[in-house]
């Protein structure tokens, strides 16, 4: 179920980094220090986005990555968004 914008601005503050885009995604950049760790994020949470059937935007600028959710059947944010979001973020300490 699509999120209101009063329950969006409370989870945003649960996943520090992620910016609200366009009142209809949420995005985070994510930097590595070389290339290859870069490509190992986008491959874990992948498989991650794959378990849950729900895909991502994934920018990959050598050693930039940016995600975008948003869940398409809603319209919108949903709080699987923000799950994900977390579980991403998490992927990402483990790697740094």
């Amino acid at each position: 179920m699509r999120l209101t914008d009063q329950e969006v601005q409370q989870l945003l503050q649960g996943v520090p980094g992620w910016q609200l885009v366009d009142e209809r995604w949420i995005s985070k950049k994510y930097r590595f220090q070389d290339y290859l760790k870069g490509i190992e994020f986008v491959r874990q949470i992948a498989m991650i986005s794959e378990k849950a059937n729900h895909h991502p935007f994934i920018s990959i600028d050598y050693k930039l990555i940016t995600i975008r959710l948003s869940s398409w059947r809603a319209k919108g944010l949903t709080n699987l968004d923000f799950e994900l979001a977390k579980k991403y973020d998490e992927v990402y300490e483990e790697q740094k």
